[in-house]
């Protein structure tokens, strides 16, 4: 049985280790960068984002139930780290709260944590991922026209047009603009011709941006050497060297109550960055496979001890890097594993080379990536169900391009919950009026309500403005709640105060079922076995 399971599992590693391949390269190229970066301003060594990346791609992967995701540093994360670092006064002190959160994480996982993601509506999601998008676009312009220092507008010397120029385009890169824009039409275009396209298009990308910043040395197209236009890693000569790179954290400060503090936070805050991502993932995967988010958490906590026990930053799934993976075609984990191998390769065998990548180029797949993300026909097909579901997104996308990914989440769920309540307060009863035709009530009516499925107290207003709103020509009025499974006592109240106001008016009521209702003990622990079954 086991031989025969683990034949079928080769044969599908098999089948897509072509398109996982072809993706991984594209993670890659995509996760370097942003690996150094977030590291950077994180206040962390380089090398440790893209230890991090490794420990995504390797540990996280091997670990994960989900297909697409990857994980590495998140940029969500950055302004908690760089505080932490400081607060705690040395790296090898951080690096124990970040073993610790891990710790944390696994606890998560164990009592199915996880199923917390599933509360986040879809409007929501879909707001996140194409906040991402343009904030991609946004932080990568910069270094798609080269501008490495940026300059603030300034009205002098004429003023208008003048001033933009002097201050705006003088500070664009001729040489790395060009490497930007040819590197986007590769992308846009290279997929489309028939059997070239098996060679990657991002890594077309990197051999032409490679070749041109070479070329255009001594010209007016230059680009700056050094950090500020290529891509920057350690150069290692030796196993020692290589070894001298990993810091381990310092175990002395286990009593110390900000360790915790900071382990807590980073703990809470990774694991519902994860747990947004991976639902996002999964509407992106092409194959609608759910991913089970509990062991999502288990592992990334495995990974984050590890990174935390080898001098890495904290990690989470990152959406970045998983909708590259989508959007190339990964099919499977083996994607993400591939990706890891290849940024060890990297900082062990071609340092030299990686860091004649020039960023503009790796700018041009992060724009092409943000701008699959937020596709303006994404905006007209939010519109076009409804405002209760295109507002909530809208608002998610500000939010979040304004303030933090966290924040401006949490700002697109409270917007949601107002068009969940007000349409749950909508929907609280069916209201039936019609003319009495019986002889003996010929110039009364009658009234039935019937109620919803679902009635709570935030029915409770509605329904109550509804029966003490009746016109005074209703002789009988019929409120049935054999369709509630559960009815809330506050309606109840309000039910049974207006019977006998109405009866004080004469008025005949007649109440079909209407008594407090809760499920079974049964049922409930049924239903729990079941959710915990699933996550």
């Amino acid at each position: 049985m086991l031989g025969t399971r683990m034949s079928a599992f080769l044969k599908l590693s098999k089948r897509d280790l072509k398109y996982d391949f072809s993706a991984s390269i594209v993670v890659f190229l995509v996760a370097l960068p942003l690996c150094l970066g977030i590291a950077m301003a994180s206040g962390a060594p380089l090398f440790a984002g893209i230890l991090t990346g490794i420990i995504g791609g390797i540990v996280v992967a091997s670990f994960s139930g989900s297909q697409l995701s990857v994980s590495g540093p998140a940029a969500g994360l950055t302004t908690i780290v760089y505080g932490a670092i400081q607060q705690l006064g040395a790296y090898e002190t951080f690096l124990l709260a970040v073993v610790i959160a891990g710790l944390v994480q696994l606890v998560l996982g164990i009592i199915k944590a996880g199923m917390i993601g599933n509360f986040f509506p879809s409007a929501v999601i879909l707001g996140m991922l194409t906040a991402i998008g343009i904030t991609i676009i946004l932080k990568q312009l910069p270094l798609a026209f080269g501008m490495m220092e940026p300059h603030a507008f300034e009205i002098d010397n004429g003023g208008g047009l003048k001033a933009f120029t002097d201050t705006v385009f003088s500070t664009i890169n001729v040489g790395a603009t060009i490497i930007c824009l040819l590197s986007l039409f590769i992308l846009i275009y290279w997929p489309s011709i028939q059997y070239l396209n098996k060679v990657p298009a991002p890594l077309l990308v990197v051999i032409v941006g490679v070749a041109l910043g070479y070329s255009f040395q001594n010209t007016s197209f230059a680009l700056i050497n050094g950090s500020a236009h290529f891509v920057t890693i350690p150069v290692v000569s030796s196993f020692e060297e290589f070894k001298a790179l990993f810091i381990f954290p310092d175990f002395t400060q286990i009593a110390n109550i900000e360790v915790w503090t900071v382990a807590i936070t980073i703990a809470i805050v990774a694991s519902l960055e994860t747990l947004l991502s991976i639902e996002a993932v999964d509407k992106l995967d092409p194959m609608k496979r759910v991913s089970p988010t509990s062991k999502e958490l288990l592992a990334q906590g495995v990974g984050n001890m590890t990174s935390g026990f080898l001098g890495g930053i904290p990690l989470t799934s990152v959406i970045v890097r998983s909708s590259a993976n989508a959007n190339s075609g990964g099919r499977t984990r083996q994607s993400a594993i591939l990706h890891g191998i290849w940024l060890l390769l990297a900082v062990l065998a071609i340092p030299a080379i990686i860091n004649l990548i020039p960023l503009a180029c790796l700018a041009a797949i992060l724009l092409h990536t943000g701008y699959k993300l937020a596709k303006p026909s994404l905006f007209k097909s939010m519109y076009g169900k409804g405002l209760d579901q295109f507002i909530p997104f809208f608002v998610t996308v500000l939010a979040i391009v304004a303030t933090d990914l966290l924040k401006g989440v949490g700002i697109g769920i409270l917007v949601s919950m107002f068009y969940i309540f007000r349409a749950n307060i909508q929907n609280a009863f069916i209201f039936h009026f019609s003319k009495d035709t019986d002889q003996d009530n010929e110039d009364g009516s009658k009234v039935k309500i019937t109620l919803a499925e679902e009635v709570t107290f935030l029915n409770k207003a509605a329904i109550q403005k509804q029966l003490y709103a009746l016109p005074k020509t209703v002789k009988s009025v019929t409120i049935d709640g054999r369709n509630s499974k559960f009815l809330d006592k506050d309606v109840i109240e309000v039910i049974k105060d207006y019977e006998h106001n109405a009866r004080i008016k004469g008025i005949e009521i007649i109440l079909i079922d209407i008594t407090y209702k809760k499920q079974p003990q049964e049922q409930f622990l049924k239903r729990k076995k079941v959710m915990q079954k699933a996550y």
